[in-house]
């Protein structure tokens, strides 16, 4: 079972999935840095990449976005000339597929999706596939494809495929006077539809039609580089995407908030709407499952394991290590229990901190060597076990022959810590300075290329104060020996505002 908490300001939303009194998901918005995916915008195309099969599109933000060929599908793009036909994207089949020059072209006006979001230096990834969500199906405008939910038992699919069909064909032959138009579009049936009722699935097809029809209207009348539709806010994807029938309660600590969350919920989502509660205790919201201190500890490398093992988790541009270590744990009888007992809490933590802190990408775990193949067997099933609990795609191998199991995870938003960090401004992000010893015969080498060059009074370091007083200690005889060399003084100054890794030659 789980309960979800919102705290709500004017600047931020943070929402909070907690299950069995542990934090499982952290989710933030931020009113000035709100997340685009799901954003369809009408981009013009800037420039094409033939030898990458990509193109970049302007959508009027910051970075130009990536649109890669294999997600063009018969773009519909208004007042462009006509677009090659739609490619054969079946890559499990190595169906060929029509190059992007021969689809799309520079100054050409294209209806686009956001399916990544901006992450690092990266622009927005895009897709030409409009799919546009529900609260109880997916509308996909230039699809013809009826699918349902994979989490729904496979002997309920085709009566449930079957009963979409019929209310899709009605609801077209309706707007159209009564004739069934050859494309009525595409339709999946989300897992939370599964119970629902043909006035409710029909009442969602009418609102995702509709939505639809004003996105292509906006399309024709709006310039390039426009928004023509916005998903929903992360406070009402809450109720859209996070609430299940496991979820009990979802507690907002925001009057005004709740108020419209529970409007929105009883006309889209009431089944969920009758889960909210407005949090009117005196103490934080947060506060009840120390969710700030699970955010703290998120942005930390070291997670401490309650065997008293513990994980070292290291994000990188590339990949994201995970380095399971057994600490302080001797309690189990022998040292392959030990280590066994240490690597199957650390699947469960580690499953847990890829959620908490939503890393993406490639994935590296290291855990610690097991000389038993029933407990490598065991550990891995178990990990397998706890990722399946994620609502984000995961695939995991198994050991390799250096005893590393390599996973993805799908990354469509930036991660905990990239969002609420930014790199140290005295390493540049690397989590290391360099010494003072380092630095001081940094300083003397410059010292030395610069009286090659100009013939000043007096040169001057400044440098902190570790620099400083390992100069005026242990390297005076150094220093002194420099300037006697040179034939000019050199002065000392410290500069605590200066980090440590820094110096700098003044000419006097």
């Amino acid at each position: 079972m789980q309960d979800i908490l919102i705290n709500w300001s004017p600047q931020e939303t943070r929402v909070a999935l907690v299950e069995h009194g542990a934090v499982q998901e952290l989710h933030v918005e931020r009113t000035l840095e709100r997340g685009l995916v799901g954003n369809i915008y009408l981009g013009k195309v800037s420039r094409v990449l033939p030898g990458m099969q990509s193109a970049f599109i302007d959508v009027g933000l910051e970075r130009t976005a990536f649109l890669h060929v294999a997600d063009i599908v018969a773009p519909f793009t208004p007042g462009s000339r006509p677009s090659a036909p739609a490619p054969e994207r079946d890559h499990r089949n190595g169906g060929p597929m029509v190059p992007i020059e021969k689809q799309v072209f520079e100054g050409q006006s294209l209806l686009v999706q956001v399916i990544k979001d901006p992450i690092g230096t990266k622009g927005a990834r895009l897709s030409t596939q409009i799919s546009i969500a529900g609260r109880l199906l997916v509308f996909l405008p230039q699809d013809n494809h009826i699918g349902v939910s994979q989490k729904i038992p496979s002997d309920q699919r085709e009566s449930l495929r079957a009963r979409m069909l019929a209310l899709i064909e009605a609801a077209a032959a309706a707007d159209s006077g009564g004739v069934v138009p050859a494309n009525t579009g595409g339709f999946i049936l989300r897992t939370n539809g599964e119970d629902s009722s043909d006035a409710e699935l029909a009442e969602d097809i009418a609102y995702l039609r509709k939505t639809w029809s004003r996105i292509r209207e906006a399309s024709s009348r709006m310039p390039p580089m426009s928004l023509l539709h916005q998903d929903l806010s992360l406070l009402q994807r809450v109720l859209r995407d996070m609430t299940s029938e496991d979820t009990q309660t979802i507690r907002i600590d925001s009057r005004e908030q709740f108020e419209v969350l529970l409007n929105f919920g009883l006309e889209y989502m009431p089944q969920a709407a009758g889960k909210l509660q407005h949090y009117k205790g005196e103490r934080p919201i947060f506060d009840l499952y120390s969710v700030d201190e699970e955010i703290a500890k998120a942005l930390g490398r070291r997670v401490e394991l309650k065997s008293g093992g513990y994980l070292v988790v290291d994000q990188t541009e590339a990949l994201t290590t995970v380095d399971v270590n057994t600490g302080g744990f001797v309690g189990a009888r022998n040292f392959d229990d030990t280590i066994f007992k240490t690597n199957l809490e650390a699947a469960q933590a580690i499953a847990r901190q890829l959620r908490l802190r939503n890393l993406g990408g490639i994935i590296i775990v290291d855990f610690i060597d097991m000389g038993r193949d029933d407990h490598r067997e065991q550990v891995l099933a178990e990990f397998r076990k706890q990722l399946a609990r994620d609502r984000v795609k995961t695939t995991a191998g198994g050991f390799s022959q250096l005893g590393l199991v390599e996973m993805t995870r799908k990354r469509t938003r930036e991660s905990l810590a990239h969002m609420l960090c930014e790199p140290c401004a005295a390493c540049g992000g690397q989590g290391i300075v360099k010494t003072a010893r380092s630095v001081a015969y940094d300083a003397m080498r410059e010292i030395l290329r610069e009286a090659r060059q100009f013939t000043p009074r007096e040169f001057r370091i400044v440098s902190s104060p570790q620099v400083i007083e390992l100069f005026l200690d242990e390297e005076s005889q150094h220093l002194a020996g420099l300037s006697d060399f040179i034939g000019k003084p050199i002065s000392l100054q410290s500069e605590p505002a200066i980090g440590q890794g820094q110096y700098d030659i003044v000419l006097l």
